[in-house]
């Protein structure tokens, strides 16, 4: 309690320092072969008392007897030295291989760094959290090469993660990939608060993820949460940030006057009395009596100026001399940007316990659990916002007044387009306010293991039980509601479901360590055990009462509007595998693993799957001592194989035709029935990956790079069915993933108090489509709006045709063979005729690019002076390309509003525009075929993160030790910059018919560590 009330009062009091006993040290620094190192930082720990080194190496400082000196200098071990007395004290200061010594983990146990092979990127929790993010992943955007991730902005969604591309036909598979925490294994970790973890691995080639087997063929996500250490004091720490979420690039929609001139230059009279009739509803403008006066911005209506979001976690960690243990507590709240129920709610609980029971049992138990609820907006209320005409105000008083009067049930004072006699309602309020769609989201996680040692520090043997059990309460009510005849709900309805998931895992290993002279050999034997079930249960009913207390099915009053829908599924696995480490002279590195697949899931039983990795540390080698620009250079390489079991099961068609046959001159009716059922087995993804690792400079200047390709073979796609139509999955496609990382950084220490780091990273994706069993192509998405998969381009790439541009008057109608044979009219598009015959036709449509960005890059700065620190991330991509569909589907709803880009760039005569079609020409079905116009630019470039924090340690405060205490200032994604006509170049298919916009994030925090 007095370090609590000494924390509070230390906020709002200045820092009081006691004088204490000095002594004297003076002396010179070295490296280890005796040459002087200038500028190294020699400080007092706890203090802002020291000095640096000069050029020749010495130092002198006075200090506090008793206390401990602090010898520092990048690219060094740092020293530490008691000072009991005025002395001269020499200190040689030794290389730092900057993380190379550090054990990392990978599959069923850890690695050093520097024995690494494979492809592997370690993320600390310092970065994590700098990032205000409910969802892990979220906060790795930018960070990590080769790893894409899209996110959402809606309360509690999971982004979408893709590690290298996509490898499956997409719709017959999952493409996210394994996440491992603490040895259990999940399809996604939105339970986990980024507060809780420790370090954070992504597993991206195969070679790296082949240990994991089936579910590891999309890469891997290793994640260890915080642990206590033996022999340590307990430590408590909060860590907490309170924010605002604002809106950003929000879309501009076309405002009424221009609403008004768009529908004119139309010509449209039906639209024209439409506008009439709102003009006589509402009135007219007083600055223009053309124009009703009603101007409403939907996107302004529907969405808050700012929603809050707020992360509060505590943790305790600590240990004594057998025993070492952590608890925590999180909470994390999350509001939504629309107006309506939308927000997700977390609070977890976690706690590990590892205990040393004697000189060779070793066990310990983990914990989580985690208890969410997440209330979902309607997303139809974004693509109702951006059609709705802004002559339509939110609220018609006049209309709800005669339903009142009339004694109409249920009657809405929202306004809907049909009263001004449009088809739809068009208001988007009426999916918000008269839906309510909860989840109530449990997960508990938890693990038991055992270690024995057999043979002290060279056999051990270990077993992990793991189990997760997620229970998802789901339900979404309508509620009625009455505007006209055409816009009401009659009957409430109610759809809720329950959904039970269950995984159980059992792991054995054995692993082998020993070092003979110069040769460091590791291995590992095992065996795995999965149980993973789930069960579903769906109801349906109309006409329950209105009160939230009695939103359950029994209690509707109709009866024969209830349904009911029940599923469940139960799959084994079990797993032999095995791995070999071998280091010689910490120069040659071998690693090899095999690992042979079981499961029920299909008829092919099992599968083997090998892996290996290769690598030499050429500055290990002799000739390589005189390059003294090079500290370390790793050149290594792996290749693997292993199954993706997220295909399904099994596929097939049954088709039933009618036939009819002439007997003896009368008809006789019959059918004939094809069934064609598909034999699926998992896919197989080889990957080879090449690359080196290399400090330079005193360990200033660090690079990685890799090359990769990915080859999933055995592919499950559609394959078309032989004498009928339609078509079954079938294992016999080849998809490559192929492309180029490189991550660099440079930490440079200027002056003791005076520090920074600069990095970056870039990678490349090339997907290909490599093998079809011989179809020409695939077709996907719509007809309207064509996606097409061909071997030699990307998966789903879109297809149409090309604009050159628009006709700009008679005389180049008239000089067109192509316009003239189509009716075409001035201000109508100009598509390229590809093969050049005159026509526009299929064989004239191109591929108009895909929604894989081939470039991708992040970036960092850092700097540090005393303790203030100053960081800063961005983020980018360029390549990809993304369907606006929300403005092509102007071929369905062509009484609605368009946005305010496109109606200022409408062609209105000779010259006006190249680029958009005439007013009238957006309604002519040859301007509504599928083209590059719809088809944009979805390359941005984002500052993904500002931080500024102040760090206080090591203080006092009226004789008493104050807490650690660092505050900080967070602007998350504070700038975007794209051409995109859309809220956000985020798109996770390339589709954007409507998705919930990415806000910017603005945070204050405060982390305290007594």
């Amino acid at each position: 309690m007095r370090k609590l009330i000494i924390s509070l009062f230390f906020l709002f009091s200045a820092t009081v320092l006691f004088a204490q006993e000095k002594v004297n040290l003076s002396g010179k620094v070295v490296d280890t072969k005796g040459v002087t190192l200038p500028g190294v930082s020699v400080l007092e720990k706890g203090t802002v008392n020291g000095t640096v080194s000069d050029i020749d190496g010495n130092y002198t400082l006075e200090v506090r007897k008793g206390s401990t000196v602090v010898f520092s200098f990048v690219g060094f071990l740092s020293h530490e030295v008691d000072a009991k007395q005025t002395a001269t004290v020499n200190v040689t200061l030794e290389e730092d291989v900057i993380g190379l010594e550090e054990v990392i983990v990978v599959g069923y146990g850890g690695m050093k760094m520097k024995d690494l092979t494979s492809s592997i990127t370690t993320i600390k929790a310092d970065e994590l959290v700098k990032t205000p993010a409910g969802q892990t992943m979220q906060a790795l955007q930018g960070k990590v090469a080769g790893v894409q991730i899209v996110n959402s902005g809606s309360p509690g969604s999971e982004p979408t993660v893709r590690i290298r591309g996509i490898g499956s036909f997409p719709g017959s598979s999952n493409s996210s990939p394994l996440y491992v925490v603490d040895g259990m294994y999940f399809g996604n970790i939105d339970f986990l608060n980024p507060s809780d973890i420790e370090t954070l691995s992504v597993l991206k080639d195969a070679s790296a993820s082949a240990i994991y087997g089936v579910r590891a063929a999309n890469g891997v996500v290793l994640i260890t949460t915080k642990k206590g250490s033996l022999n340590s004091k307990s430590t408590i720490t909060y860590e907490g940030y309170y924010g605002i979420q604002v809106p950003q690039n929000v879309l501009q929609m076309a405002n009424s006057e221009q609403f008004v001139n768009y529908i004119t230059q139309t010509g449209s009279a039906a639209d024209m009395t439409f506008i009439e009739n709102a003009m006589q509803r509402y009135g007219r403008s007083r600055i223009n009596p053309l124009v009703p006066d009603v101007n409403t911005d939907w996107y302004a209506e529907i969405m808050k100026t700012y929603a809050q979001q707020q992360n509060h976690s505590l943790s305790i960690l600590g240990g004594n001399e057998k025993t070492s243990y952590s608890l925590g507590l999180s909470y994390y709240n999350q509001e939504g940007l629309l107006e309506s129920d939308n927000s997700y709610e977390r609070l977890n609980i976690r706690s590990s316990i590892d205990h040393q029971a004697n000189e060779w049992l070793k066990a310990g138990v983990n914990f989580n659990v985690s208890n969410g609820v997440r209330y979902i907006a309607n997303d139809a209320a974004w693509f109702n916002a951006y059609h709705a005409v802004p002559i339509l105000p939110v609220y018609d008083d006049e209309n709800y007044q005669s339903l009142v009067t009339e004694g109409i049930s249920n009657a809405s004072n929202y306004s809907s387009a049909q009263l001004l006699g449009y088809r739809g309602a068009q208001n988007p309020f009426l999916s918000l306010a008269y839906n309510n769609n909860r989840q109530d989201i449990r997960k508990i996680l938890t693990g038991i293991y055992a270690e024995v040692e057999l043979i002290p520090n060279t056999l051990k043997f270990k077993s992990n039980y793991n189990v997760s059990m997620m229970f998802l309460k789901a339900r979404d009510v309508g509620v009625p509601y009455f505007i006209t005849n055409s816009t009401n709900r009659q009957l409430s309805t109610i759809s809720s479901s329950r959904t039970t998931d269950v995984n159980q895992f059992i792991d054995n290993t054995l692993t082998f360590t020993d070092s003979y002279g110069k040769h460091n050999i590791t291995a590992m034997v095992g065996q795995s055990f999965r149980d993973e079930w789930y069960d579903y249960l769906r109801g349906y009913a109309e006409d329950i009462p209105l009160s939230e207390n009695s939103w359950y099915i029994n209690q509707s009053n109709s009866a024969a509007s209830k349904t009911v829908s029940d599923n469940g599924e139960r799959l084994y696995g079990l797993s032999y595998f095995g791995r070999l480490n071998y280091n010689f002279d910490n120069r040659y590195i071998a690693y090899f693993t095999l690992r042979r697949e079981g499961t029920s899931k299909y008829q092919e039983k099992w599968g083997t799957f090998p892996a290996f990795g290769l690598g030499w540390v050429a500055s290990e080698e002799n000739f390589f001592q005189t390059i003294n620009f090079i500290d370390y250079l790793k050149i290594r390489g792996g290749w693997g194989k292993l199954g993706n079991d997220k295909i399904a099961r099994q596929d097939g068609a049954n088709t039933t035709n009618p036939i009819y046959v002439a007997v003896d001159d009368q008809q006789i009716n019959g059918t004939t029935t094809t069934s064609t059922f598909g034999y699926l087995g998992w896919e197989t993804v080889t990957g080879t990956n090449f690359g080196f690792d290399a400090d330079l400079f005193k360990h200033r200047l660090n690079i990685t790079a890799d090359y990769y390709i990915r080859d999933t073979e055995n592919a499950a796609i559609p394959v078309s069915l032989k004498l009928q139509s339609g078509s079954i999955l079938r294992n016999v496609g080849e998809i490559r993933n192929s492309g180029f990382e490189l991550a660099a950084s440079w930490t440079q220490e200027i002056t003791r108090d005076l520090k920074f780091t600069v990095g970056g990273n870039i990678a490349t994706l090339k997907n290909e489509v490599r093998d079809l069993y011989g179809q020409e192509y695939l077709n996907s998405g719509s007809a309207e709006f064509r996606q097409r998969s061909e071997i030699g381009q990307p998966l789903l790439s879109f297809y149409g045709y090309q604009v050159a541009g628009v006709y700009q008057n008679q005389e180049e109608i008239d000089a067109d063979p192509i316009a003239v044979a189509n009716n075409l009219v001035p201000g109508d598009f100009r598509f390229v005729d590809q093969d050049g015959n005159d026509a526009i036709d299929d064989d004239d449509k191109v591929f108009l690019g895909s929604y894989f960005p081939n470039f991708t890059y992040g970036g960092l700065i850092g700097v540090s002076y005393k303790n203030l620190e100053f960081s800063m991330n961005i983020m980018g991509q360029s390549g990809n390309k993304i369907l606006n569909r929300k403005r092509g589907e102007i071929i369905w709803t062509n009484d609605t509003n368009i946005d305010a880009e496109l109606a200022k760039g409408l062609w209105n005569g000779e010259g006006t525009s190249n680029t958009y079609t005439s007013a009238s020409g957006l309604r002519r079905g040859w301007n509504q075929n599928f083209s590059d116009f719809l088809v944009e630019d979805g390359s941005f470039f984002r500052i993904q993160n500002i931080q500024l924090a102040y760090n206080l340690k090591g203080k006092t405060l009226l004789g008493g030790d104050m807490p650690d205490a660092r505050i900080f200032l967070t602007a998350e994604k504070p700038l975007t910059v794209f051409k995109y006509n859309g809220f956000s170049p985020e798109v996770s298919n390339g589709i954007d018919r409507q998705f919930y916009p990415v806000p910017s994030v603005y945070t204050i925090g405060l982390n305290l560590k007594f």
